[in-house]
Order: C-alpha cells, then structure tokens, then sequence
C-alpha cells in the first residue's frame, strides 16, 4: 500500500510546496487513482479528466492492454542501453513506420528530446545534402509556438516568460507569424534547412490555423527545398480525429515528432520519423540517449500505438470531438470569445473582463472536472480518446452552469 494513501491532500500539497521547486501552478487537487476517463483524488472524490496530461494518455488512464505490456516487458528485460541490442526495438520502427508512412524512426524519450533531435537532423541534412555552408544553417518557427523547455528550443520561443533569465540563447532561428504562408515564403533564404511547425498550435491556446495553411506550407518546403517538421507531440496520435493533425489536410511533413501519447502515459516515450534521407545522416555517435528506445519503452509504445488503431480511438475522437466542440459552442456565455478546435482539442477562449481562466478551472474542479488554463483566457479541453457520448454529456451539465456564473 502507497504510504500517500496516509496523508491529505492537504498534506501532500505542504510538502510539494516545501521541498519542490515552483515551476508549475497546478491545481491543488491531489490525484491517486485513474482509469479510463476518470482521476480520483486521496479522499477518493472522482472527477473528470479533460485534460488528459495534455495528451500523454489519449487511450485513457492505466489501459489495462498497455499495462500488461509494461508488466510483461518489466519482468524480462526493462533496459539495455543502445550500447546492445534488443528485441523490441526493431518490432517498434517496422510497427511505427507501417502505421505512419514513414522510412525511419529514432526514439527518444520526451518530446523535447525528439525536437532537439529533429533539428540536429535538419541542421546535419542541411549541410550534408542540401549544401548550406557550415555553421550557416537557419530554421524557421511560428510566433505562439510551444515545442518544450530546453535552452536551444526557448531560443525560438515567442513567450516571454519562457526565455526571462535564460539566455543567451542558440543562435540560427527565424520566427515568424503563425498561419501565415506569405511570410514563410518571405522568409526563406538558401540558407533555411528546416520551418518547424504544430499543424495546431495546443500550448499556444488551441490555436487553429487558416484551412489549406498546411498545404500551402508543404509546397512552398517542397519548391525551396526546405524540410518541413510537424511537430505533432501533442495533436498526433489520434488527438484531432486523424492519426496526425497533418492528415486533415493530406499532407506528408518531411519530419515529424510525436511522443505523448505514444505510450499511453505509462512510460517517457518519443520518436522523429523521417525520410532515410533526412535520419540517414546520422551516423553512429553522432547522436543517442541511454533509455532511447530501451526494451520497455518499445513494448509500451508497440502496444499503445496498437490500442489506438484497434480501439477506434481515433475514429472515436473525430466524431465526439465535433460533439463536444458544437455543444459548447451553443452555450450562449457573455464571457466567451470563441470555441474551436479540431477533434477532441478544443479551447474556449474567454473575453477580456472576465477574469481569467484559471477561476473558470476551479470552479470545473468543484463540480468534477479536470481541465486546465492555457495563455491566461483559455481553457482548454482534450478528454481521453476513450471517452463517451454519455460522459461527454455529463460533463456539458456542469460546463453549462461555470460558464454562466458571474
């Protein structure tokens, strides 16, 4: 038995609040338990998770096929290093690229690592294939964007909190407007290797880009030779109703990089997929990580990709998504601006003057719902691709009443 189930909440936020850095705001619910859709807190009240560990546990907290899977590899052999082989590893790259379309895989563990690990490719391509000089390579991202924490990623961040007091910062980025195709053409030189974009920018506020963006944007990579890398860590795996957020518009990035969900929320697990061009100029040293593609991550992720196909997940998402989202949407708020979203990603963004999201977020906390603001005025709402008609409306009687409060 868990000695947490000895303390409080109360307690256990004492002791998070004392001991651990302040990096992060959550909440202060105290959770133990989940399955399928729902958390439960240590005084056993039950709630609804619209959040879904923004998307790490698309087919729902602790699936009992992942589990078993992790249990199974875990008696057998967890971890062997790169510096070895071992037998999950190539049964992962030939299941991922089969699903996806893609030539080559390389796993990582979080979703910064498999960004990081991206634009080292980009950046190698670049000056291998594509012919930039040394040391000369650009690469080009949106204003909004959110693609994880580390000192060379916050480089070409737009948010002001994410880079105040850590500079300087990697040199080589370009920024420029989200959704704006123009301004991608504007800027490319023959020195841009890669435009890193999110088909839907999530931590940026559910941001959906203007219809035939994507399209637009592969074309214009494709005609000045330029990679183009999805980052679809958060909208992949099933989140908007398509296996990646790209295929809405049918479109096939050079790079992608997806991670999050990609083990159920069992276990840290990312990858890059990628053309042999592009993860061919890898060569051995150039690049690796000790738990990468270690034998119980390949086992959790063959299994959580398998879950999401077999299970409708995706299917699921597509339809209930646009459920959810128009409901919403019919909700006649004074403090809502808009809803929108793609699948079971959606965002209600609030007018100014209503006090921000995060009391809208406590108040859903009162009444059993998990969800989380995002950029101050957005709440944001991606339940577990498991989710049901029936949950939906349930949720939708105690979304109605927060959204009308005063």
């Amino acid at each position: 038995m868990s000695i947490a189930l000895n303390y409080s909440s109360e307690d256990l936020i004492d002791l998070e609040d004392r001991y651990g850095a302040h990096n992060y705001r959550p909440l202060d619910v105290v959770l133990s338990k989940g399955e399928g859709v729902w958390v439960w807190d240590v005084e056993g009240n039950r709630y609804m998770d619209c959040l879904s560990a923004y998307s790490a546990v698309n087919q729902g907290h602790a699936h009992p096929r992942i589990r078993q899977a992790l249990i199974e590899q875990a008696e057998r052999l967890p971890l062997t290093s790169r510096a070895f082989r071992n037998d999950q590893l190539g049964l992962f790259y030939q299941e991922v690229c089969n699903l996806t379309g893609y030539e080559m895989a390389l796993p990582m563990n979080t979703g910064a690592e498999a960004v990081e690990t991206a634009l080292k490719a980009a950046r190698k391509w670049s000056y291998t294939v594509k012919g930039v000089p040394d040391g000369q390579a650009k690469i080009i991202a949106c204003q909004g964007n959110f693609a994880g924490r580390t000192i060379s990623i916050i480089s070409f961040s737009s948010e002001p909190q994410y880079r105040d007091g850590f500079g300087p910062f990697t040199p080589g980025f370009k920024i420029i407007p989200y959704g704006d195709a123009k301004a991608l053409k504007d800027a490319i030189t023959p020195d841009t290797a890669a435009f890193i974009v999110e088909p839907i920018q999530g931590e940026g506020g559910v941001i959906v880009p203007p219809d035939g963006y994507l399209t637009q944007v592969r074309d214009i990579c494709s005609r000045h030779n330029v990679l183009m890398i999805a980052d679809e860590i958060q909208t992949g795996l099933g989140r908007t109703g398509k296996l990646f957020a790209c295929d809405h518009e049918d479109v096939q990035p050079d790079v992608i990089t997806i991670g999050k969900a990609l083990s159920g929320g069992y276990y840290p697990v990312s990858a890059v997929l990628a053309s042999r061009e592009v993860l061919g100029v890898f060569n051995p040293g150039d690049h690796g990580s000790t738990f990468g593609g270690n034998p119980l991550g390949m086992a959790v992720a063959r299994e959580a990709l398998r879950v999401l196909v077999e299970e409708n997940m995706i299917k699921n998402a597509a339809e209930l998504g646009e459920y959810f989202q128009d409901q919403l949407a019919e909700i006649n708020s004074p403090h809502v601006k808009e809803v929108r979203g793609k699948g079971l990603l959606i965002g209600v963004e609030l007018k100014p003057g209503s006090g921000g999201a995060r009391r809208f977020c406590e108040a859903l906390q009162e009444r059993g719902i998990l969800a989380k603001e995002t950029h101050h005025n957005i709440i944001r709402f991606a339940p577990p691709l498991v989710i049901t008609r029936q949950d939906i409306d349930w949720t939708l009687d105690r979304i109605r009443p927060v959204l009308l409060m005063d």
